[in-house]
């Protein structure tokens, strides 16, 4: 049976995440480090959770270091179009809001959780992202993802001198139908040896997307962001 949870939106600075706002996607089936003190492909523990009591006594901290640490991990692509890398880090936020919000205790919950998120929790080998279109207006947001329908497998990562990498997207299900495309999606993108030494050279990253209705690229894209993905490649 495939999993139901509740993603929380990857808001802006100052934004607050929680259940108002949240995505509903489906997925089968003790304080955290500084990111820079772990490695990005350990999966999570509920040993490296907080308890709800103790997470809300540093929320407010936790929460600001996560932001600060997305920046880095953010792509825009075009006006509809954003990635959004995922890491250790990222994905304990996510999932420590979801304790939060659900008031979930009790361990086969918190397991239920873990295993839903851990699979976005990259490998050492590869980066994996959530994918989102976004449009706040509701008939133009249903045109632009009945005009996207497979836009997911069309957006690629390119290191300098090689070639692209185009996502494996949705590999729990199939997100998009007939009709239309999902605003969601949940993507890996498997680099080679060639690509990760490149990039430990210091090679450029561009990121874009070739749909026939939506074409956008970032080359290169920031050394901020550069920097920070090739950390996640252990």
């Amino acid at each position: 049976m495939p999993l139901t949870l509740t993603l929380p939106p990857h808001g802006e600075e100052g934004t607050d995440t929680g259940q108002e706002g949240a995505i509903r996607v489906v997925f089968p089936l003790k304080s955290v480090l500084p990111v820079n003190e772990v490695t990005t492909m350990d999966k999570l523990t509920r040993n490296d959770l907080y308890s709800l009591e103790k997470y809300a006594e540093v929320r407010p901290e936790f929460r600001a270091a996560v932001i600060r640490h997305k920046k880095n991990r953010k792509v825009h692509l075009g006006p509809s179009a954003t990635l959004y890398f995922e890491d250790r880090q990222t994905i304990q936020y996510q999932i420590q809001e979801m304790l939060r919000v659900e008031r979930i205790f009790e361990a086969a919950g918190i397991e239920e959780e873990l295993a839903a998120y851990n699979p976005l929790i990259p490998d050492g080998s590869n980066w994996k992202a959530t994918f989102m279109i976004e449009e706040t207006d509701i008939e133009k947001r249903r045109e632009l993802l009945a005009a996207l329908i497979g836009i997911e497998d069309r957006v690629w990562v390119r290191v300098n001198g090689q070639d692209a990498v185009y996502a494996i997207a949705d590999e729990d299900l199939e997100r998009e139908t007939q009709d239309k495309t999902s605003s969601v999606h949940f993507m890996r993108f498997e680099l080679t040896a060639d690509m990760v030494a490149a990039l430990g050279e210091g090679a450029a990253l561009s990121v874009g997307i070739d749909h026939a209705n939506y074409n956008h690229q970032l080359e290169p894209v920031d050394r901020s962001i550069r920097d920070a993905l090739v950390a996640d490649l252990g």
